[in-house]
């Protein structure tokens, strides 16, 4: 089985050079897999000829043979979210464009107009994991925002007073942003902000406040009692879409300037200092018969091998693959390191299940998979070394575990070996 399928973007533009230059870099900043058309013909006999599912389309607006824009008419039809390429823009064009409900339109201007294309789809592709909390008492009011929300892939919560959205709040910790109108019934905008603010700091949570009185004082308390921002009803969604973006934009660079002291960059597992500072303290916990641990040390088999053969870039593919299973198939609570190279090692805490049974099926796990990269396709295996009895330091346990996972490697390979002597059958 493929675990490794990209999401698809349908790319209609007819420019040969254009296209290549966009496509190019779909895949390998996002990731995503480009399907081209050049003209209207070719991507009705794309989207009617297949059964594709596309995470979104970028639509030349002016094709040879559709020049009024018809190409973006017949995509939304197929309820495909499109973002449009345009090479002018004016008041007319870009009201006709923004009525359509589109994602966002991108004017043709050199590098500036890709790297705008760039940062629109990145944002839309992790806003699937972002929750937002709209608050407002109309019903009519909140519908709306949570439509326009929607659009751009978030998660939408909804609360109809303060009091109401606290108790969303409580109860759905993920929530990264809350659209908060002012004057509402029970609790207003004012007391909801000044409490959430009492839980939660600004660069943890956004908050945009929402009125329509205009009132510059209004507009004042709502930052000062903490709101990232402030928005007067009724706006342009153009203008909404913007503020919600930027505001996530400034969540996600803090987020990643934290991530960079405690993560790898090319896995986003934690590292090998993070792993230390925090094993260290769970040893001790452990030690004093708090909690039990196990600790697991692996390592990608023939790793040199894979990047001979195939290259580097194959090489990070197996890298970025092995982690995304590692924090699937592992829980929230186990600590997940990347050591460096091929090498990772894993914290458990209080592992109720045989710990021999979780490793050697993500060993069986890790030897289903089946990686496309350009050569064809590539697949790998891991040796993994297990300690459950805990040594004098957490240094000397890490190292029992490493030369487990040696004796694993000069038994054969693909195996697990723990200190209970319990090996995967050769």
């Amino acid at each position: 089985m493929n675990n490794n399928a990209a999401e698809k973007i349908l790319l209609v533009e007819d420019s040969v050079v254009f296209s290549k230059v966009i496509s190019e870099k779909l895949v390998k900043e996002l990731g995503f897999e480009c399907i081209l058309a050049k003209s209207y013909k070719e991507a009705r006999e794309i989207l009617e000829g297949n059964s594709f599912t596309f995470f979104a389309a970028i639509l030349d607006l002016v094709l040879p043979d559709a020049q009024d824009g018809e190409i973006v008419d017949y995509v939304l039809s197929k309820k495909i979210p499109s973002i449009i390429l345009t090479g002018q823009i004016n008041d007319d064009i870009r009201e006709k464009i923004i009525t359509k409900n589109v994602l966002d339109y991108i004017v043709k201007e050199g590098a500036y107009s890709l790297e705008q294309l760039i940062k629109v789809l990145r944002r839309i592709k992790r806003n699937k994991n972002v929750s937002v909390l709209v608050v407002d008492d109309s019903r009519v009011s909140r519908h709306a925002i949570k439509a326009m929300l929607e659009s751009h892939n978030f998660n939408v919560f909804e609360a109809e007073n303060g009091e109401e959205a606290l108790s969303v709040l409580s109860g759905t910790p993920d929530i990264k942003l809350v659209v908060s109108d002012y004057h509402m019934p029970v609790m207003d905008g004012f007391t909801l902000i000044s409490k959430i603010r009492q839980k939660y700091h600004m660069d943890e949570m956004a908050v945009i406040g929402i009125s329509a009185m205009g009132n510059p004082l209004v507009s004042a308390q709502f930052l000062k009692k903490g709101c990232n921002d402030f928005i007067i009803k009724p706006f342009a969604r153009e203008e909404f879409l913007c503020r919600i973006n930027q505001n996530m934009e400034m969540l996600d660079y803090i987020e990643d300037i934290r991530n960079a002291a405690v993560r790898d960059y090319l896995s986003g597992l934690y590292n090998r200092r993070f792993f230390f500072d925090v094993g260290a303290k769970l040893f001790e916990n452990a030690k004093r018969e708090n909690i039990s641990i196990t600790i697991a040390a692996i390592d990608i088999d023939h790793f040199k091998r894979i990047n001979d053969k195939y290259g580097h870039h194959a090489g990070d593919v197996v890298i970025k693959d092995i982690a995304k299973i590692m924090q699937s198939f592992f829980r929230t609570s186990d600590i997940i390191a990347r050591m460096g190279g091929e090498e990772f090692c894993i914290i458990a805490t209080n592992m109720k299940k045989s710990y021999f049974n979780v490793f050697d099926d993500f060993r069986k796990k890790i030897e289903e998979q089946r990686l496309s990269i350009l050569q064809g396709e590539l697949t790998y295996t891991v040796s993994i070394g297990v300690v459950t009895d805990l040594d004098e330091t957490f240094e000397e346990t890490i190292k029992k575990a490493d030369e487990l996972l040696y004796k694993a490697k000069n038994s054969g390979r693909n195996i697990v070996v723990t200190d209970s002597k319990e090996t995967t059958p050769l």
